[in-house]
């Protein structure tokens, strides 16, 4: 199975969505193994959007993370990443397509409402940032014989 980080972002916890951007993933049949509250700091910011860190836009996205808490998640599936991607839409909620997360809640490209890992490499990487390895809840579902085939491990 594959894991991926998913953010909630402040704007999600702020307009109250969390719920509902949750189920989505427990509906579709991903599971959630580790999940927090959690409160950026401008060294956690850099970290974590290092990679934005020298944009002239980048105070935005800085302040954006700090406005409220976040809930960080460990998603777990066969394909995780690519499924909360397709799952998430394009980063900008305009341009998002309808039934995605964005594409049903947001119209900007900042205030997006969620981050997904990009890449099962990345997403290790960002999971370790986030959760130590007792963060983690291993446990069976009885729905799995419903989710995949025999053969998916």
């Amino acid at each position: 199975m594959e894991r991926t980080l998913v953010i909630l972002k402040p704007s999600t916890v702020q307009r109250g969505l969390m719920g509902e951007v949750i189920s989505r993933f427990e509906k579709k049949g991903l599971k959630i193994i580790a999940m927090k509250m959690y409160r950026f700091t401008k060294e956690k910011c850099a970290e974590h959007y290092a990679h934005l860190v020298d944009k002239p836009f980048y105070p935005f996205v800085e302040g954006s993370m700090m406005a409220a808490p976040v809930v960080l998640m460990c998603i777990e599936g066969v394909e995780a990443v690519e499924v909360v991607r397709l799952m998430t839409g394009s980063t900008n909620g305009r341009k998002a397509a309808p039934g995605t997360v964005r594409g049903d809640f947001c119209m900007s490209g900042q205030e997006n409402i969620i981050h997904a890992s990009d890449s099962p490499e990345n997403a290790e990487i960002e999971l370790k940032r986030f959760f130590a390895e007792e963060d983690y809840f291993e446990y069976d579902s009885p729905l799995r014989p419903f989710l995949y085939s025999p053969d998916w491990k």
